[in-house]
């Protein structure tokens, strides 16, 4: 399968970067199955940049996968913006875009209930990604190509 990473610089091998800014499904190396939307992601910079990998899927691997948005999806997503670590080497599903993101917030700071929460967020245009949360996991990936971004 091909994923693809939206930057701004090539990468042609991924690594795991520890940063302070905690993501939807926690640190790690992110991709997905959208073309469309990593160059989104990339337009964000001034050199914006899709490297291309073919993903080769391991045994033994934990694989989470949220097929949809769910409770669980949310929780999830709430306990990683947290800060709270989880064991997974890969996590598949929808992104909190800037907008969701927003309502994920408020539903974590007690602003929002979860049936609020759901209320807002069912309109919102579905996203993917994968995140390659482990040393094994981004091994399973090989660079094929990059290309620029232009508008």
């Amino acid at each position: 399968m091909k994923v693809y990473h939206g930057g701004y610089s090539i990468i042609t091998k991924p690594e795991i970067k520890v940063s302070a800014n905690n993501k939807d499904f926690g640190q790690g190396f992110y991709c997905t199955e959208l073309k469309t939307q990593a160059e989104r992601w990339s337009l964000r910079f001034q050199t914006p940049v899709v490297s291309v990998f073919e993903y080769a899927a391991q045994s033994g691997l934990d694989v989470l996968t949220f097929d949809e948005m769910t409770d669980a999806w949310l929780d999830f997503i709430a306990d990683c913006r947290s800060g709270k670590p989880h064991s997974q080497d890969i996590v598949i599903g929808a992104m909190a875009n800037d907008q969701v993101w927003n309502y994920v917030a408020d539903f974590i700071s007690g602003i929002l209930t979860r049936e609020q929460f759901w209320v807002l967020a069912k309109f919102k245009h579905p996203t993917h990604q994968i995140a390659f949360c482990s040393s094994r996991a981004v091994n399973c990936l090989h660079f094929i190509e990059s290309y620029k971004v232009t508008l």
